[in-house]
C-alpha cells in the first residue's frame, strides 16, 4: 500500500500574519494528526518573486518556524525542512523543466494575475514563469499523495499532473499523481479592504505587541455607508464584522443587532475586536516567547528535518535518473 503522505509550504518573505494562520497553519496542525506530512520552508519559491533580497529571505527563516510551532507544528508528528537545504528540489526541478512545454507554463492563471499584481517587482525571468515546475519537483521528491490546496490552486495542481503524466509516459511509471486535499480558506481581507499582502503592508502579525494591534485594528476600514455614529450599520458589507466572526463569535449575534440598530459606533466595535484578537493570540505569542528563548532549538528540528527530507529525497531522484537513462 502507498503511505498516504501531504507535502506543502509557505514562503518565508516576510512577517507570518492572521492569513497565514486561519489560511495555512491551522490545517497543517490538522494533516498531522492523519498523514505523514512533510512542511517546507519554501525559500527557493521566495526567490522567484523576491530575488533581488535573498539575505532577508534567510534571515525569515527561523522566525517563520517559530510560528510554525508555536501554532500547534510538533516535529514529533511531521518533517520540518528547508527547500534550499535539500538539493534534489533544484535537481529534479531542472530534469522536469526539459519536458514541460513553455505553454503549458503561460496559461498558468497566476502567472498573469501577479505580475500584474506585483508592479513593481520585474518578473519576467524563468524563476517566476517556471515556479509550477519547481513546485512539481517539491511534491514529487516526496512521493506526497495529497496536496492541500483551495480551490483557486487546483489550476496548479492539475499542471503538475500533467507534468507526471507526460514523464512517465516518456520514461516509464515512476511518480503517482497527486490529489488534492480541498481546503476552505477563510476569506480575511487587510486592514484597508484589499487582499491581505506582505506587499500592501496591510495585516496583522501573529506576533504584533497589544498596543500594535489595537493600533492596527482601529485603522481597518468599516462600513463605508455608515457615515455617523447614528445611522444604522450593515455588518455584511463590514470588514470589521468578519474579523469578529472569527476572533469573536460568541458575541457576533450581539454586535450585528447593536450595529444595525445603530447602538455601538464602528470605534467600539473595533476595540472589541482588538482585544478579542489580542486573547486569541495570547497562547501563541507565550508559545513563540518560550521558543525564541532557546536559540538552538529550531536549529535542531530543521537539522533533523533536512536530512529525514534529504534521504527520501535523494532515493526519488535517482529513481527519476534511473528512469531516464541518466548515469549514476
Amino acid at each position: 500500500m502507498v503511505e498516504e503522505r501531504v507535502l506543502s509550504g509557505l514562503r518565508p518573505t516576510g512577517e507570518v500574519h492572521l492569513g497565514h494562520l486561519l489560511g495555512v497553519l491551522n490545517k497543517w496542525v490538522e494533516l498531522q494528526e492523519k498523514y505523514s506530512c512533510f512542511f517546507m520552508v519554501a525559500d527557493l519559491h521566495a526567490l522567484t518573486t523576491d530575488y533581488a533580497r535573498p539575505r532577508e529571505i534567510g534571515e525569515n527563516i527561523e522566525e517563520n518556524v517559530i510560528a510554525w510551532l508555536a501554532a500547534g507544528l510538533d516535529p514529533e508528528k511531521c518533517t520540518i525542512f528547508v527547500q534550499s537545504r535539500v538539493l534534489e528540489h533544484a535537481q529534479l526541478h531542472l530534469l522536469l523543466s526539459m519536458i514541460t512545454p513553455i505553454s503549458w507554463l503561460e496559461r498558468n492563471p497566476t502567472y498573469k494575475e501577479q505580475k500584474e499584481e506585483l508592479k513593481n517587482k520585474d518578473l519576467s525571468t524563468y524563476g517566476f514563469l517556471g515556479y509550477p515546475i519547481l513546485q512539481t519537483a517539491d511534491i514529487l521528491l516526496y512521493k506526497a499523495t495529497s496536496v492541500p490546496v483551495g480551490e483557486d490552486q487546483l489550476p496548479h495542481l492539475e499542471l503538475g499532473r500533467e507534468i507526471v503524466r507526460r514523464f512517465n509516459s516518456l520514461y516509464g511509471q515512476v511518480f503517482v499523481e497527486p490529489q488534492p486535499i480541498l481546503t476552505t480558506t477563510p476569506k480575511l481581507l487587510g486592514s484597508d479592504n484589499r487582499k491581505m499582502s506582505k506587499s500592501y503592508k496591510n495585516y496583522i502579525a501573529l506576533a504584533d505587541p497589544p498596543e500594535l494591534i489595537r493600533k492596527k485594528v482601529l485603522q481597518m476600514i468599516t462600513d463605508p455607508a455608515r457615515m455617523k455614529r447614528a445611522d444604522p450599520g450593515h455588518p455584511e458589507v463590514c470588514n470589521v464584522y468578519t474579523y469578529q466572526g472569527f476572533f469573536n463569535p460568541e458575541r457576533v449575534a450581539e454586535l450585528t443587532k447593536s450595529c444595525r440598530e445603530a447602538k455601538i459606533g464602528c470605534t467600539d466595535c473595533k476595540r472589541e475586536l482588538a482585544e478579542a484578537l489580542i486573547g486569541y493570540l495570547k497562547k501563541f505569542q507565550e508559545r513563540r516567547k518560550q521558543l525564541k528563548g532557546d536559540p538552538g532549538i529550531v536549529q535542531n528540528i530543521l537539522a533533523k528535518g533536512n536530512m529525514v527530507a534529504g534521504e527520501m529525497a535523494s532515493a526519488t531522484l535517482k529513481e527519476a535518473q534511473k528512469a531516464m537513462g541518466l548515469k549514476l
